[in-house]
């Protein structure tokens, strides 16, 4: 497996910001996901590895935008009506010949223009009398034609390296000539919990245990982010396992993903781990929830340890993990854009890090949208992420939000 130095990121002992971490991912952490071509049906949600550039112009030849009349405007009348004889009919598909236009040729959407013809007169705005059509004044000169090369040129860029493919990209390569794309390999991304007290979902649970639901989660997210997930289950409260364990995952894995286990309790064991095989650079980020998160490397491989509570796991992967995913996997910053809305509640919290809190949307009576705290708050509360509209961002220095104030908020249906 591709592997990163162990001096790539120099943190301190203080909680990191959020720009700081991504930043630094952004700037240290290499691409390590190669290259491999696929055809265009099977690269949806993948990343482009190259530009792509039109073959041929787009559209190929200037064409009719509209069912109508083609016509060279030269040929109108200066005022009043315009009647010309009608000299031919070209449909979609249909080759434009070379004889110049005579008169006006009746003309189909996606048709070539006629050489000579640069007009087309829309059919609904005409008349049909004695064989002869009857054109209306005041058409400007281009009017539903358009040219060759109207969307792009030969040559042009079509999709930037580092574009996570949509299907309006893929429809964009098919109609400038491609069938493939060169994109980059999916992540492969080891994915474990770690605890004592956890079972799988579905089996029976003993005094003390709880059924795993961040492995569920994560592995769910992860998906939506195109990257190839091994589920490897449950990491026990054992060091030498534990670590024999993330040493195999970092062989045949290019990302190393745990939650739970990286605080400073006597059972949390994934951090000393971690030490054993590489290097711990940073195990605590200015944000809330989710300040005990691990980045590290195993071997190499680069580990990403999310804290234990679901509320916690979903905010660390959206705003440390996508960004580290997307550095490694060749993608350009992913990077959600928030919508403003205005609080509808009373807020207080520490200067020094970035909060986010679930709110539920509400239409105000001007209209606006109004984000209502959900009344549940704590970082182990699922049902505040199934019963909420969205995330809203409290910044770094701010100490108190009052009802009316904007807020940059992140809505769950639009992040993955």
């Amino acid at each position: 497996m591709a592997q990163v130095t162990d001096d790539c990121f120099a943190f301190g002992n203080r909680p990191m910001r959020v720009e700081e971490a991504a930043a630094l991912i952004a700037e240290r952490m290499p691409v390590l996901a190669g290259i491999e071509t696929v055809p265009l049906h099977a690269a949806d949600g993948r990343i482009a590895a190259e530009d792509v550039r039109a073959r041929h112009d787009l559209p190929p030849f200037a064409n009719s935008a509209v069912d109508g009349y083609a016509v060279r405007h030269a040929d109108l009348a200066n005022a009043g009506e315009t009647v010309l004889p009608v000299s031919g009919r070209l449909a979609a598909g249909a080759a434009a010949g070379a004889a110049a236009i005579a008169g006006a040729v009746r003309i189909f959407t996606g048709a070539p223009m006629p050489p000579g013809a640069d007009t087309v007169f829309m059919q609904e705005d005409v008349r049909i009398k004695e064989g002869r059509v009857v054109l209306p004044p005041g058409l400007k000169p281009g009017a539903n034609a358009r040219p060759a090369g109207e969307d792009l040129a030969r040559g042009a860029l079509a999709i930037p390296a580092g574009r996570r493919l949509r299907p309006s990209d893929l429809a964009l390569a098919a109609a400038t000539g491609h069938a493939d794309l060169a994109v980059r390999r999916r992540l492969r991304v080891a994915l474990f919990s770690t605890g004592d007290e956890l079972a799988e979902p579905g089996a029976e649970l003993r005094p003390g245990a709880i059924h795993d639901s961040n492995r569920v989660l994560l592995a769910a997210l992860l998906a939506r982010l195109g990257v190839a997930v091994s589920d490897l289950g449950i990491l026990r409260d054992e060091p030498e396992s534990l670590a024999a364990r993330l040493a195999e995952a970092a062989r045949h894995h290019d990302v190393i993903l745990t939650s739970g286990g990286v605080s400073v309790g006597e059972e949390d064991h994934v951090k000393g781990a971690v030490e054993s095989l590489g290097e711990l650079m940073l195990w605590r980020l200015a944000i809330k929830p989710g300040r005990p998160v691990a980045v590290g490397l195993v071997h190499g491989t680069p580990f990403v340890g999310l804290p234990g509570n679901p509320v916690a796991v979903y905010v660390t992967l959206l705003f440390v993990v996508r960004p580290l995913l997307a550095r490694l996997g060749g993608a350009s910053p992913e990077v959600p854009v928030p919508c403003p809305v205005r609080a509808a509640f009373a807020y207080r919290k520490k200067a020094g890090r970035r909060e986010f809190v679930r709110v539920c949307l509400d239409r105000a009576a001007d209209g606006g949208l109004e984000a209502r705290k959900y009344p549940r708050d704590g970082a182990g509360v699922l049902t505040s992420l199934t019963g909420s509209d969205g995330l809203v961002e409290l910044p770094d220095e701010a100490t108190a939000i009052a009802p009316g104030e904007s807020l940059a908020y992140y809505p769950h249906a639009l992040l993955w």
